[in-house]
């Protein structure tokens, strides 16, 4: 019995500001986004989408009526939670319909909580083989306005389909984790926006990943001559690209370093374009790599660095199986460039939107774009939810 990911879904905000447009309202050059970040656009969210809107229009389009009556674990990863004790996956069990008997847990650890996630799913499935497990990484990034990360915000939501006989990748049993007590990125409770160690985060992740790399080397005897690729968490591309230049050693082929180049760049199409997703932003990498590389073929060994500030990071493989590519999407371009495109001055006044309620906990919300699902109103301090396409 294999288990892995059946089937992924994606959705992201309806609104996208130009880096360029950016840069030019901050008075830096273009290209210190563009070519320094290697971004070209980001995702913003109204006030009425968030990290649930977001995750349904996501597992929605995947979701069938037998995944509904099957999944009995929905784990939800992110790190801007809506509430310090009604875990996200709650609200989301209700909208998607989901059978009644399931658990619905909410895991935090920084960007690196949906890889935990997916290793409680395989193994929950490797206990219960008829059962799915729904897996959603879904965040907003926000930095803060002329911040030094303001250029590396975003929004978006990945839903996988865990389960036994997997259509898409099975998850190979070489998982790696390593822990560091650091402060590189970190949020406390009263505050709105992180604080950051930009210089500091940068040489932990990367140190993060040639460690863990080395040593899955001695446990497992990977390298990258048997990968096709290898997609990693992307804050933003520019150091994605750092981490797969740093295990490119001098002893690789040319033809493996252009193999794992040209799979790469597939891998950051979407990223580019929507930025920072925090848990979804790997798997939103290992999305873009499925959908837009052309070289892609079953059998093929995928590699993986999940890393979440603070710090926790893994390394693990996937196989691509055989008619993957019928259960992916070809239109994906096409939705993104539906997206509307605001000035800095929208974008300014949707980061400082906020809900404004009255004496008894509630208010309304003005319309505006949003995907399946949106953020109503709030009443008596309790955040409603509809379907509204």
């Amino acid at each position: 019995m294999t288990i892995g990911i059946d089937r992924i879904g994606f959705a992201t905000s309806q609104y996208r500001l130009s880096l360029e447009d950016l840069a030019q309202a901050r008075g830096v050059e273009p290209a210190k986004f563009t070519k320094g970040l290697m971004l070209d656009s980001m995702s913003i969210t109204p006030i009425t989408e968030d990290i649930v809107t977001m995750a349904a229009s996501a597992a929605s389009q995947i979701l069938t009526d037998e995944d509904r009556e099957t999944i009995d674990l929905i784990i939800f990863a992110t790190e801007t939670g809506i509430d310090q004790s009604k875990a996200a996956s709650v609200f989301l069990h209700g909208l998607l319909g989901i059978q009644p008997f399931a658990r619905s847990i909410e895991m935090k650890e920084a960007c690196y909580a949906a890889t935990a996630g997916l290793d409680y799913a395989k193994r929950h499935v490797e206990k219960f083989p008829d059962r799915r497990v729904l897996v959603i990484a879904s965040d907003i990034a926000k930095y803060g306005i002329a911040s030094g990360g303001e250029a590396t915000q975003g929004a978006g939501a990945l839903a996988l389909i865990v389960s036994s006989n997997p259509r898409t990748l099975i998850l190979n049993d070489d998982n790696l984790a390593q822990t560091r007590d650091i402060m590189d990125f970190w949020r406390p409770n009263y505050s709105t926006t992180p604080y950051v160690q930009g210089a500091f985060s940068t040489q932990q992740y990367l140190d993060c990943l040639t460690t863990t790399w080395a040593e899955h080397q001695k446990r497992f005897g990977t390298s990258l001559d048997q990968l096709a690729a290898f997609c990693f968490h992307v804050p933003f591309p520019k150091l994605a690209k750092k981490g797969l230049d740093s295990l490119m050693t001098d002893d690789l082929t040319e033809t493996d370093r252009d193999r794992l180049t040209s799979n790469f760049d597939a891998a950051i199409t979407y990223n580019r374009q929507i930025g920072n997703i925090y848990t979804g932003s790997l798997y939103l990498s290992l999305l873009s790599l499925l959908e837009n590389s052309r070289a892609l073929e079953a059998g093929d060994q995928i590699g993986l660095f999940s890393y979440g500030s603070g710090a926790v990071c893994e390394i693990f493989t996937a196989t691509i199986v055989d008619g993957f590519e019928q259960h992916l999407r070809t239109d994906r371009q096409a939705e993104l460039d539906l997206r509307t495109p605001i000035s800095v001055d929208t974008y300014e006044a949707l980061f400082y939107d906020e809900a404004q309620l009255d004496e008894t906990g509630s208010t309304s919300f003005k319309t505006y774009q949003t995907g399946a699902y949106a953020l109503t109103a709030i009443d008596q301090h309790q955040r409603i939810y509809q379907k509204v396409n």
